[in-house]
């Protein structure tokens, strides 16, 4: 491959890190609040407002190639305009120019856009404006495939709520369920949930959706696979016949038609994806023998600028066995899988997103949605079956519009994946050359 063998710097913890020159993980410091004024209806209310500092890196034309509209053109709640920008959002991304303005109007939405431009801010934003929070009532459901996706998007809600006293509660399988119904005896606005979880707390009676008129699905291709569909389905009975469907994903197999046909047949339709994958994050393979991997690993960790990354293997059991090997090189590792307890993968997402630890090991359960700014560098161990998983891995570097890297180990046997997932995204994964510019994904 052209990369001398060795081992990274000493870093966090006792062990040394992946990456040469790695800079300390990015960090965006918000100053403590100073004691503020009472405030009044003529005081300049952006003067009082809490903005992190503003994000200089350079971001692709997928999140900026935007109409020039500001979150104010959209007459939203003051309240909700602050937590917007306290949330460090300057301007709608254009998925949110697209969406905004229709789902504030009351209609259903069935959007497609590419990983990582916004989708989530698209369709949280008008659930909460829509959000009487004097009503002790559920008014709006937000459903997703993985129990780590719910627990990041619920922290948006919260996040962008924080002004609005919204009470934003998460339900999720593989969590105590007797919690859950004490839960929902309080007030409860928003629920970020898994469908199976929220299904059985409907049948229960317990979770009343009776006056829930807002449901969004994001990932909406893996909620309407055949797994999760008939929970869909059934849960969709609980809500009132006056009710807006707003549906995002990044993918969208036929599949989808029928439930768009029978469920949503007014819906406006919204589609971003000229091109299927992020314009900012570089694709490249390497030709390895599978015993040759481990040693292209170390080859990459001595050699790239690494913030943080995400190593995918296609089997539980071998993603256990790879942390186990980057442990024995020297370096530190998390990995995360279906098959562990929920509270070990709650906080090793937890840890992970926080910086912790700069490698994480991954099954396909980490695909979806997961948004970690410092991610910029996503390796294919294994490389995918299907152009559908690889679209959501490399997804993960490269968030909102910054600049990432993919690298794919391609054994013999993966030849012809590594062909037709090249045709069907109509992208170019390249040979990886001796030395790869950190500009193009630092």
């Amino acid at each position: 491959m052209g990369y001398p063998t060795g081992k990274g710097k000493a870093g966090m913890g006792a062990y040394p890190q992946i990456g040469v020159n790695t800079e300390p993980l990015p960090q965006r410091h918000v100053p403590p609040q100073a004691e503020q004024p009472a405030k009044t209806d003529d005081d300049d209310w952006k003067a009082h407002i809490r903005r992190p500092p503003p994000d200089e890196r350079f971001r692709t034309e997928d999140v900026t190639n935007t109409k020039g509209n500001d979150f104010e053109d959209y007459f939203l709640k003051r309240e909700l305009l602050m937590g917007i920008f306290e949330m460090g959002y300057e301007k709608p991304s254009p998925i949110q120019e697209e969406s905004l303005p229709v789902a504030l109007a009351g209609k259903s939405i069935l959007a497609r856009a590419k990983n990582g431009t916004g989708k989530t801010g698209a369709f949280v934003i008008p659930i909460l404006e829509k959000c009487n929070t004097t009503k002790n009532v559920i008014q709006g459901l937000i459903l997703v495939p993985t129990r780590e996706l719910a627990l990041q998007t619920s922290s948006v809600v919260k996040e962008i709520g924080k002004h609005m006293n919204v009470q934003c509660m998460v339900s999720t399988g593989g969590t105590s369920l007797r919690e859950d119904i004490m839960r929902l005896y309080n007030e409860v606005h928003v629920v970020v949930a898994t469908p199976g979880r929220v299904l059985d707390l409907a049948n229960k009676n317990v979770c009343n959706l009776k006056q829930c008129h807002m449901i969004a699905m994001d990932e909406a291709d893996k909620l309407l696979c055949p797994e999760f569909q008939p929970i869909i389905e059934d849960l969709i009975k609980f809500l009132p016949q006056e009710r807006q469907i707003l549906m995002y994903s990044a993918t969208f197999p036929m599949t989808i038609l029928d439930f768009k046909n029978r469920f949503m047949a007014e819906a406006h339709e919204i589609n971003l994806m000229d091109e299927l994958t992020l314009k900012g994050v570089s694709q490249y393979y390497a030709f390895v023998e599978e015993r040759q991997k481990v040693h292209c690993l170390n080859t990459l960790f001595a050699k790239l600028q690494i913030n943080q990354a995400i190593i995918f293997c296609n089997s539980v059991t071998r993603v256990e066995l790879l942390a186990k090997k980057i442990t024995e090189l020297g370096f530190s590792c998390f990995f995360i899988h279906s098959r562990m307890y929920q509270s070990h993968r709650n906080r090793v997402f937890h840890d992970f997103r926080n910086g912790a630890c700069r490698c994480l090991v991954s099954s396909d359960l980490f695909t979806r949605g997961i948004d970690i700014q410092s991610v910029n560098v996503v390796i294919n161990f294994d490389f995918p079956k299907n152009s559908e998983t690889y679209l959501h891995r490399i997804g993960r570097s490269g968030r909102f519009g910054h600049l990432g890297l993919g690298i794919n180990f391609v054994t013999y046997d993966d030849r012809f994946n590594l062909y037709r997932i090249e045709k069907e995204l109509g992208t170019e994964i390249q040979p990886i050359p001796p030395t790869i510019d950190p500009a193009t994904y630092t």
